[in-house]
């Protein structure tokens, strides 16, 4: 089946495309917007000549006394504005373009083979990540940056483990944080609110139009963002992500939990969502796969772990559609098949709260360093 080998390579190319498209339009944006600037600055310079002008007179004609000196320099000002005008009106910009250059190199094609892992022996780390005290357990990656949270900023992490990029996190609280490719941003989820940052520019900016409310956890598929509430009887929002972030639809009690439960994470991963529900009068966790479409339950896999804790469980997907769920209250690592089965138990010297995939690299975000093993 050709189409099925080929699909998911098709789908990044054109999430390439879209990206790309995305930037030339912003470019052109902001570029328009200098020119409207840029005009409306010389227009608004005339206008305060003007406006002064008026009040020269209109002072001259109360006083009902004026001199030879007084209307020659009236005169003078009124040439002077109505050549300004003239010539404004026969200005226009140069706008330079540099013709788009794209080298077919911006995109390399290889055969991999998907091999599934086995994390029962993981190797020691390969590296560390130290974070002053205070720093937040969140964790994602895209193809390029591990984002961390290094108190007080976020921090973009390259393949070789430097610091390459920093930014101010001005605000106390992460709850969750993903990858969006399609946005080309990052995502974070934090407690009422939601923001995207773009590591290119820097900036971090506030999703106005997403209702606020209390947040347990983010991901992405490529057309849509799923949130999850941080409520009993929790809440999953669909929304579109293009042309803007849209709700699309929302599942609800009792299709997503019972009365006794909430939502600790939320992640997607080939059509699916990955769940981990905890039920609070049995202090138990279990994981749901959940079709991404029509939220249909696919699995469930009950963990033995007592939930002491009111602290997230999270987890995330590994090679072959198979999980990975951070076990801090044990500490350990639980890998789970794609069919749903317990494949390993992974004893762990820290307390472990986040992981996530990079590539051919496994971070683990604990209470102390992040531990990163290459695979």
């Amino acid at each position: 089946n050709i189409e099925k080998i080929t699909g998911e390579s098709r789908r990044k190319l054109e999430q390439w495309r879209d990206r790309s498209h995305q930037q030339i339009d912003r470019l052109f944006e902001q570029k328009c917007e200098e020119i409207e600037r840029i005009t409306s600055e010389k227009v608004q310079k005339q206008r305060e000549e003007f406006t002064h002008l008026q009040s020269k007179i209109a002072e001259i004609i109360r006083e009902q006394e004026t001199t030879r000196q007084q209307i020659d320099s009236l005169k003078a000002t009124i040439h002077e504005i109505k050549e300004k005008m003239n010539e404004l009106e026969k200005t226009s910009l140069r706008v330079t373009t540099q013709r788009l250059i794209i080298d077919g190199a911006m995109i390399s094609i290889e055969s991999t083979a998907e091999h599934e892992l086995d994390l029962s022996n993981l190797p020691t780390p390969c590296t560390t990540i130290q974070r002053p005290g205070g720093s937040k357990s969140s964790i994602c990656a895209n193809d390029n940056y591990l984002l961390i949270h290094r108190k007080p900023n976020l921090s973009f992490v390259d393949f070789e483990m430097n610091v390459v990029k920093e930014m101010l996190w001005n605000y106390e609280d992460i709850g969750d944080m993903c990858w969006c490719s399609t946005l080309d941003r990052f995502i974070i989820a934090k407690k009422n609110d939601i923001f995207l940052v773009e590591e290119n520019t820097m900036t971090i900016n506030k999703v106005e139009i997403i209702e606020e409310t209390r947040w347990s956890s983010c991901t992405t598929s490529e057309k849509y963002l799923f949130l999850s509430t941080n409520t009993y009887r929790s809440i999953v929002k669909k929304y579109d992500l293009l042309p803007s972030i849209k709700l699309v639809t929302e599942w609800k009690f009792p299709s997503t939990c019972t009365n006794d439960e909430w939502i600790s994470t939320i992640r997607y991963n080939n059509e699916r969502l990955g769940l981990l529900i905890r039920n609070n009068p049995e202090k138990s966790l279990r994981m749901e796969l959940r079709s991404a479409d029509t939220f249909d339950r696919i699995w469930t896999l009950e963990f033995d772990i007592v939930c002491e804790q009111n602290v997230f469980f999270r987890c995330c997907s590994l090679t072959c559609n198979e999980w990975l769920v951070a076990d801090y209250e044990k500490k350990r690592l639980l890998q789970v098949t794609n069919d749903g089965k317990l494949k390993a138990v992974v004893p762990y010297k820290n307390i472990p709260y986040y992981c996530i995939l990079f590539r051919n690299m496994l971070a683990i975000s604990t209470n102390i360093p992040i531990d990163i093993y290459k695979l």
